[in-house]
């Protein structure tokens, strides 16, 4: 947790005639260490999902409803109703959205009509995927998983050539520069499946830059059963933090394990894990309700909003990362603390009243010392 956390010194502007008031700096919910949750078009309809999604998630991802094979099943016949519907969800409540995703590498998911053209026709309907998607969304969907799966699929770099990939990677970035694009894929944390270990992802990573592929993110996906070995994901994370010092996300996390108390347990090893390596950004859940998610026992609250031991145990280390520092201010008007990154609001109070201010605390090495001026 140290890597999270920041010396912080506050100036509050009264000198000596502060001395002796009483403080509080508590962090408010907005974190510098994000957590998000996969969404879909039937969840957002459920009142007590969304409650828990907007209460206690920063960012989200669609589950299907931006992927090729669902905004153009058939040739020609493009649909962006039910993406925009859950753009829309995220920008009324104010959260991050992962665009998930522009190409999947897996042959058993690329739409059949997909499939079926030759070379020339699946060049230009590369192309058409690319501009048709990013163009549209421009500035709205922060991250890109680009082509998704690779350690794992290669249904364009056998159809159209190893050059394809990072041709995807150069094309996003050209047409939407803001969005942060990753590679994304299964099992590297696992320690289970040869042909995604974290040194392959690390050559995958690699050969993507060589051809000139603007690679702003390692995404592991967190496909997880139990029981969960906590040195095995370390491991992974420190080799793929050497991948050229992009950031890690833990893209679509869930633990399948029928025993509620056991999946609690894994769930904690591996946010606990994630929330130490310093290389790593931000966590995903893939989905955390019963009827709301793709694999079975993985779900944090149950299907009437009844919140579960797993769902307790995330909130519980939700709260252990956020600070809340109480105190005196000293004789020179200082009060020292050390924090997670994030927001603050100071609340401070003396015979005559109270004064709030708010700051942020952001990641460095040093000390941060802030002058507030507080008057009362």
């Amino acid at each position: 947790m140290q890597v999270r956390k920041r010396d912080v010194i506050l100036n509050l502007g009264g000198g000596a005639t502060m001395a002796g008031a009483s403080i509080r700096v508590a962090q408010l919910l907005e974190n510098r260490f994000p957590f998000g949750s996969c969404i879909n078009k039937t969840a957002i309809r459920n009142p007590k999902f969304v409650d828990f999604f907007c209460e206690n998630f920063d960012w989200a991802v669609f589950e299907n409803e931006l992927k090729w094979y669902s905004t153009e099943p058939q040739r020609g016949q493009i649909n962006y109703r039910d993406a925009d519907e859950l753009l829309d969800f995220c920008h009324r409540y104010g959260k991050s959205a992962r665009g998930h995703c522009i190409f999947w590498a897996v042959d058993g998911d690329v739409q059949q009509w997909v499939k079926d053209l030759g070379r020339d026709d699946l060049a230009a309907a590369v192309q058409g995927r690319l501009h048709g998607l990013l163009s549209r969304y421009a500035g709205r969907f922060r991250h890109y998983d680009v082509n998704n799966e690779m350690l794992h699929g290669r249904f364009y770099r056998d159809r159209l050539g190893d050059g394809v990939a990072p041709l995807m990677f150069r094309e996003a970035a050209r047409l939407d520069p803001a969005a942060r694009l990753f590679v994304n894929d299964y099992n590297v944390l696992r320690g289970n499946d040869p042909n995604a270990t974290p040194e392959k992802y690390v050559e995958l990573v690699d050969a993507l830059r060589r051809g000139g592929a603007a690679v702003g993110g390692i995404g592991v996906q967190g496909h997880m059963d139990s029981p969960v070995a906590g040195q095995v994901i370390r491991a992974a994370l420190d080799k793929l933090a050497a991948a050229g010092g992009a950031p890690i996300w833990i893209t679509e996390l869930d633990v399948s394990e029928p025993d509620v108390g056991l999946r609690a347990d894994d769930l904690e090893v591996v946010l606990r894990e994630a929330y130490a390596h310093p290389a790593v950004e931000g966590v995903v859940l893939w989905g955390f309700m019963e009827g709301q998610m793709w694999r079975r026992d993985a779900y944090l609250v149950d299907a009437d909003g009844t919140v579960n031991e797993a769902g307790q145990r995330f909130l519980q280390l939700q709260r252990e990362w956020r600070s809340d520092a109480r105190g005196i201010v000293d004789g020179d008007g200082r009060f020292k603390f050390r924090g997670f990154h994030g927001t603050y609001v100071v609340q401070v109070t003396t015979a005559t009243g109270k004064m709030h201010k708010t700051f942020t605390v952001e990641k460095g090495d040093n000390s941060l010392e802030l002058d507030l001026d507080i008057e009362i």
